[in-house]
């Protein structure tokens, strides 16, 4: 009696880079649009083909317009589509091994003006699109409010780990203050509405956390 051939799955290197690269050229097909027409003006179909794939393959990847948008948002914020936490990644990381605490937060200046910069386009759009949609608005809360807040929590304890805060300050205290300074708005305000150029913005965030952090 013939014995039962055994199945084993199989997994190809290409296939799945080939995968990565469908998923990498939807997303950008759909920041292209979302920054082109606004989030309501976006189509999946628009997408699809801007992308050369099917309106079933972007329906696959994402689930929705709003899955697509919440990718988006993770690739720009992050500056790639790698799957790793913001925060484990190496610049983040080169700033938590610093023991330096002014070094610190020289570090942590230039890297949240880098994504600061990145995510200004597209927070705009997201800005206007939750306006009217309760679902973008509940995705624009949960990155800037509760993602974006839990980090800066974080990064405070980094910084306190190598040096006492100013007036024995708590954690939560200091997260409040990165949180702020380093909101979106006030990015706006100073890069666009003051017309300050991106190395004053970076001095500026640099001295006032220091004069604000530490003692």
């Amino acid at each position: 009696m013939p014995q039962p051939v055994n199945r084993r799955s199989y997994s190809s290197p290409l296939r799945a880079e080939r995968a990565r690269g469908t998923r990498r050229r939807v997303i950008a097909a759909g920041i292209e649009l979302f920054l082109a027409r606004g989030y309501a003006g976006t189509t999946l179909a628009a997408v699809a083909a801007g992308a050369q794939v099917s309106v079933d393959t972007v329906f696959h990847l994402f689930g929705s317009k709003r899955g697509l948008l919440q990718a988006a948002m993770d690739t720009v914020i992050g500056g790639d589509d790698a799957d790793v936490p913001l925060l484990e990644r190496p610049d983040p990381q080169t700033m938590r091994a610093e023991t330096d605490p002014r070094r610190q937060i020289a570090l942590f200046a230039h890297g949240i003006l880098s994504q600061l910069e990145r995510i200004a386009p597209v927070d705009a759009m997201l800005r206007s699109a939750a306006a009217v949609d309760a679902d973008v608005a509940a995705l624009r809360e949960d990155l800037h409010h509760r993602q974006r807040r839990q980090a800066m929590t974080t990064v405070a304890g980094w910084i306190a780990s190598n040096s006492p805060l100013r007036d024995a300050m708590p954690v939560e205290e200091a997260a409040a203050i990165l949180w702020t300074l380093t909101s979106p708005e006030l990015h706006h305000m100073f890069r666009v509405d003051c017309g300050w150029p991106p190395d004053r913005y970076e001095r500026w965030l640099r001295t006032t956390l220091e004069d604000g952090l530490l003692p």
